[in-house]
Order: C-alpha cells, then structure tokens, then sequence
C-alpha cells in the first residue's frame, strides 16, 4: 500500500535518529554484541601485546652472568651472582622478576634470546617502524602495520576482528590497516553508552523504511546490548571503571575486564614506557621490570580464575636492546638485539636461542641471532592460525614457541 505523505515523514523521522545516533556506536562494539560462541578454539584465540617503550636492557634483563664481558663491560650496573634468579648455569633473571621466576617455573614463560633484525638501526622512530611495520627495508616503510595487515584480511574474509589500543597514548602503528582502524580506550567507562533508554524504544519501534536503516537499526541495539555488560561490570567496581589505567597493572586489568565482558577483539595493545635508561639506570630498571614482572602474573592469575586463560598469550618487546658496555652516567645506550617475552598456557616454557656472546660483538654491541619476523610468523601460524608470509613479505620458520595447540 502506497505511504501517505504523514507516513512517509514519520518514518524518514525515525530512520534519520537512527543514522544520528549511529556515529555514536563503536564499530568495534556493536561487533562484539553480535558474536556468538567461537565457532573453533583458534576463533577465540587472543594475542596481547606489551610495548616496552625506550629500549629495554636486554643483558640485565636475562643475564648471562658467566660471560667474561659482563664483568669487563659493566662496573657500575654489574649484578651480584648471588641475587640473581638462576635459569640455568650460565643464565639468570634480573632479581626483579621474582614474578616472571614463578611463571617461568609453572611453564608460562618463554623467553626468546638475541632477537633483532639485519642491520639494526638506534633511532627510536626508526626501529620501531621497523618492529610496528615487520618491513626492515626503509624503501618499504610507510604502510600498513602487520597487524593491521592481519586485520584488514579478516575483514575482507567477513570477520568483524577488531583491535584495541589500550592507554592515554596514540595507538600504536602495528595495529594500523587500510581499512582497520584500531579502538583506542582508557577506562572501561570509555565504552558505556550515555542515557539512551528513549533511544532504545525509537530504535525498537518497528521496520525502518530502507535496509541501510535497518542494518544501523540492528547494529545499534546489538551495542547497546554489549554496553550492558560492560556497564555490569563495572557496577562491580566504579572506582576501577572510571579510573585511568595509568600504569601498565592498571591497563592488563581493563584488558583482563574486557575480555571477561565477551569482547571477541583478537588483538590488544598497550605500552609500558621509559625504558631509555641513559642514566642511573639500576633503580629505574629495577623498578620497571618490577612492574612488569607482577602485573604479568596477576594477569595471568585473573584469567585463569575467569577460565580465559588458555585463549591469551602476551608478547612483550622492545625496539632494540642497550649497549653492552656502560656509559659514563652509570646507564647504557640505544643498542641492538635483545630479549623478547612471551605468556601464556601454551607457550614452549624456558630459554629459546642461544644466549648472547658478549665479547664476540658487531660494532661493539650484540649481534642478532633470531629475526623478531620468526616471532611473528610463529605467533600468526602457531598461535592464531593465519597465514603469515603476506603479513611479512616473506617466509620465515617459525620457532617452537608453542606446545602442540
């Protein structure tokens, strides 16, 4: 039956409050609302990323305390043997990581040893283009993220994957597609949805007159609906809700909430930063691998508590390591290969490559022995079950960083 003219304007009326609310919805949450149950345990696998920001110390990180150039480099910033965290005869964690100790000892650690790329630049923007992008040839700088490369394919393939960069800071570059575009967030507060019960009953009130509208109709309830079990979340706990994640515990429990409110985002990001330790570095280091140490395993003890354990591993990374021999200030400088971390259940627990040779150096600092891009085949291959040679521009072996999943 054709509409009459009064018709047509009450319906244009509602479709058009439609379309105005519908840039107030996250993408990203009117996604999560629609996802059912992972349709296969690799659906609802989850990769965290953990940026440690400035250069992390890799040789007082994963100590290697029985190589002559230890001693001969560092006076001022050499461990004392008795306080390290033994790993095995000639290797030790820094005393700090009493933590990461514990995780390593219930096979929830793996640490991946002299990790770099050829050759290795000491600009902090530079290197960490290189790590965001996984393209070391500068004539192949300036695209897309590899993770927004991962991404943008699941998009094309229909999975509605999102991302979220959690933290105050702009969100990191890897995380950055052609046509994913990460969420970034700071509190849970961050994704609640303000007052929209008169809203709810327009947008439930009847056919809308074109499926444009009716796509924005269902997409906007179904993140309402999402918005709902993140405001019951934190009707638990107003103070965490509402409160900035500002340190890097803060940020791994909002990712932790998160998850725990049926977010079915793949990847999540977030950094812990000053880690350029040109001086006085024994307590500043001291202190962040402190944070870091705890805020892992109280993260993986929340999972596990919450049954998601087995779905999450974490990467922790730094764009390049620090010099081997001191600096006159008692810190170190922009160096070349070090540690790199990973989480998780699943993870092939223990030392991963051989440790690094402090005196058989390349221009004076530690030579690369695994290519970081093995990680990231490993984790696209092994972990999520992706494809990883057009991500990476290449075929890299995966390491055996994964027990058989």
């Amino acid at each position: 039956m054709p509409l009459s003219r009064r018709d047509l304007f009450k319906t244009s009326l509602r479709d058009a409050s439609l379309f105005a609310l519908a840039p107030t919805v996250p993408g990203f949450l009117a996604a999560t609302a629609r996802a059912n149950a992972p349709s296969s345990p690799e659906e609802g696998r989850v990769l965290v990323i953990i940026e440690l920001e400035g250069g992390n110390d890799g040789v007082n990180t994963i100590v290697p305390f029985q190589d002559e150039g230890y001693g001969k480099y560092r006076s001022a910033l050499c461990l004392p043997t008795k306080a390290l965290l033994k790993v095995s005869d000639s290797v030790g964690l820094h005393p700090s990581l009493k933590a990461a100790s514990r995780l390593l000892e219930r096979g929830e650690l793996a640490i991946v040893q002299g990790v770099g790329y050829p050759n290795p630049s000491r600009s902090h923007f530079r290197s960490m283009e290189i790590w965001h992008t996984a393209r070391p040839d500068p004539e192949e700088q300036g695209g897309p993220g590899w993770l927004g490369r991962v991404l943008d394919a699941r998009l094309a393939a229909g999975d509605k994957a999102a991302s979220y960069f959690v933290g105050g800071d702009p969100p990191a570059a890897a995380l950055t597609g052609r046509r994913h575009i990460p969420s970034t967030l700071d509190r849970l507060d961050d994704l609640l949805l303000a007052g929209p019960s008169g809203a709810r009953r327009t947008l439930g009130a009847g056919a809308t007159s074109n499926d444009l509208a009716a796509f924005v109709r269902r997409t906007t309830l179904d993140a309402y609906a999402a918005a709902d079990r993140v405001a019951a979340l934190t009707r638990a706990d107003r103070s965490a809700a509402s409160e900035p994640a500002g340190n890097l515990r803060g940020r791994l429990s909002l990712i932790a909430r998160l998850l725990k409110s049926g977010s079915r985002a793949r990847v999540y990001y977030t950094r812990q930063g000053s880690y350029d330790t040109h001086a006085d570095q024994l307590q500043t280091h001291a202190n962040l691998l402190f944070e870091l140490s705890g805020a892992l395993e109280e993260f993986q003890t929340d999972l596990a508590h919450s049954g998601l354990a087995d779905r999450v591993a974490v990467l922790c990374f730094s764009e390049f390591g620090r010099t081997v021999a001191e600096n006159g200030s008692s810190g170190t400088d922009h160096g070349t290969a070090g540690p790199v971390f990973l989480v998780g259940q699943h993870v092939q627990a223990g030392l991963i490559g051989p440790a690094p040779n402090l005196v058989d150096l390349a221009r004076d600092d530690l030579k690369t022995t695994i290519d970081f891009r093995r990680i990231y085949a490993s984790i696209l291959q092994d972990w999520l079950k992706l494809p990883s040679a057009d991500v990476l521009a290449g075929r890299f072996d995966p390491l055996p960083l994964f027990r058989s999943t």
